[in-house]
């Protein structure tokens, strides 16, 4: 059924109530993902507990408010709809960096992704959420950053519920930067196939040697989270379960693109550049020089993914530039390059 340019599947019933209309959708069993049940007056409710339902439509852009039933927490998601809905299509989850998309550091404010896709047959998922927490699943609450079930959201509860809202073929395809690329990376090896295919760009793969453990402190410490309850104290086996580098044979099958710039000042390190963060001079420092650390630092975890990946004869793409920092514009031009790789995996043009 069509509410505008929004067309909608639930496996059972539901009713979404959709900018003041009441709308009864009914579609065919579902294969995708935990199976939806009956919902209340304005839900789609799966059986895990979890639910979804609209809270605005703007164009093709549709605003889903997800109760998560791990976190006990709502959570509100931005999907972008493809222009032709007219068969099922495919949903790419493009996820934002260490701010988790609660701040105004998002692919949507800072770089034409978004608008790209917009040409695309495919449905653009954004979650807002989860700064600071690595997108995983942690084993105690935070009391800074509270309860944190990302990967069991990610993996159990999202794309069952975008599948049973949306008319999806439940071909997904996953892209994140800096923290999340990490993330991503773990949720690919934790749920072979659920993403058919992931871009990681400026990220580090290693979590549990004492480097890479130092830079996930770091991020996590920026927020005010505690990493032992979220993988325990240094040498707890947590850290090397989740670690993507050592367990990157979990990997082979999964369309990879992998991408790092070297830290030095490049082509969107420049005065005026419209992908900068924070205008002016001073926003400029702070990309060309904390930007300029982050993206070495990151870099030599990337080349240590592709050493890793290379000697189990795993295939990937790497994109390692010779200029960049750790920013949007290197990320817009990361993702386009990546694109064909993701849509590969989708099953659809590039």
């Amino acid at each position: 059924m069509e509410v505008g340019s929004v067309r909608y599947r639930s496996a059972v019933s539901a009713v979404l109530v959709v900018v003041g209309t009441t709308v009864t959708v009914v579609g065919e069993a579902y294969a995708h993902g935990p199976e939806p049940v009956v919902a209340a007056p304005n839900q789609t409710v799966a059986k895990d507990g979890s639910w979804a339902e609209v809270t605005a439509i703007d164009g093709r852009q549709v605003t889903v408010l997800i109760h998560s039933a791990a976190m006990g927490r709502e959570v509100s998601v931005k999907v972008q709809r493809p222009a032709d809905t007219s068969v099922p299509r495919p949903s790419l989850y493009l996820v934002n960096g260490a701010g988790g998309g609660e701040d105004t550091a998002t692919w949507e404010q800072h770089t034409d992704v978004v608008d790209f896709l917009a040409s695309k047959d495919v449905n653009v998922v954004m979650p807002i959420g989860g700064a600071w927490s690595y997108y995983t699943d942690w084993r105690e609450p935070d009391p800074m950053l509270g309860v944190n079930k990302w990967r069991t959201f990610f993996l159990d509860e999202l794309p069952a519920l975008v599948d049973a809202m949306f008319d999806t073929t439940g071909k997904n395809a996953i892209a994140a930067n800096s923290m999340t690329a990490t993330s991503v990376l773990q949720l690919a090896i934790a749920r072979p196939g659920l993403f058919r295919s992931v871009a990681a760009y400026s990220g580090c793969a290693q979590i549990s040697d004492p480097v890479g453990r130092q830079f996930v402190n770091v991020v996590v410490g920026t927020g005010g989270g505690d990493t032992s309850n979220m993988y325990g104290p240094p040498g707890d086996p947590a850290w090397v379960a989740n670690d993507p580098l050592v367990n990157a044979e979990g990997l082979r099958g999964t369309k990879l693109y992998v991408s790092n710039g070297n830290g030095l000042p490049g082509e969107f390190d420049t005065l005026g550049d419209p992908h900068l963060v924070t205008w002016g001079p001073v926003g400029l420092a702070n990309q060309v020089v904390v930007g300029g650390v982050i993206e070495a630092a990151t870099r030599w975890c990337t080349m240590n993914l592709e050493r890793r990946l290379d000697d189990l004869d795993i295939p990937a793409t790497f994109d390692l530039s010779t200029q960049g920092t750790h920013s949007w514009g290197y990320w817009q031009k990361a993702f386009k390059n990546s694109w064909p790789l993701l849509a590969e995996g989708m099953e659809i043009p590039a």
